[in-house]
Order: structure tokens, then sequence, then C-alpha cells
């Protein structure tokens, strides 16, 4: 019933109705990533390409789909990751999502997030004033 009534109200928290009927009529299960996204193609836009959509596992945040996904869903590339045998290479971090926000952004030194004091000024600036 809670799943129900999240659909019902919310548009950020996984799929609408809308989005689950649409997908129940015209979706075709392509695959899943590592985040438990699920992913979608079926029926032309209007460009007469076939249409990708991602259906987030909790929150809808765009951060959250891989690179491979990401590209796949805005038609870079026509295999979908799970169809392609791709190994990173060494230098390749994995995906994180964007921490903006959060309390694990960054925050460089002088930010007033941070806790640490602000670096003190040196003097070789001269701040601007009107007419002057």
């Amino acid at each position: 019933m809670k799943k129900f009534l999240l659909q019902f109200f919310t548009w950020w928290n996984g799929q609408t109705l809308g989005t689950r009927f649409h997908t129940w009529r015209k979706g075709t299960r392509v695959g899943e990533d590592e985040f438990g996204n699920t992913y979608y193609e079926g029926g032309k836009d209007s460009e007469g390409r076939t249409r990708r959509w991602v259906i987030y596992n909790g929150i809808s945040d765009a951060s959250l789909v891989p690179p491979g996904w990401h590209g796949w869903l805005h038609h870079r590339v026509d295999v979908a990751p799970v169809d392609e045998n791709y190994t990173p290479r060494e230098w390749q971090k994995p995906h994180l999502p964007n921490l903006t926000g959060s309390p694990a952004a960054y925050r460089p030194k002088g930010s007033i997030a941070t806790a640490a004091d602000r670096p003190r000024v040196t003097g070789d600036y001269d701040a601007w004033t009107p007419g002057g």
C-alpha cells in the first residue's frame, strides 16, 4: 500500500502510475545496473528512434545512472551495457553519485561550509568600489 501511495503522490521516488502503465503497455526490459535501476525501451519518439527510459531504484537521481547506461539512454551507443563485454581500464574509477548538497560534498579550503578557519587575506587584492 505504501508503494502505491508513493507512486500516486510523488514523482521523485521510483516511478509514477503513468510511467508504470506506459512501461506495462510499451516497454521491453533491457537490463539493470549495479544500483538496481531498471532500463526499458519501446515505442518511437518524434525522430523515429526507439524510446529508452530508466526507472530508478528509490529516489530519482540522474547522477545514479552509470556512464555506459547514460550513453545507451541518449542514443550514443546502440548496444546496451548488458549486451557487451566491457571491462574497465585500470585507470577508470568506479561510478560515484553526485554528492552536492550532502554531508560528503566537496568543500574547498576557505568555504563557509567547512569547520576550518578561512585563510587570512594577504593584501594583494584591492576591492572594487563604485566611482573609484
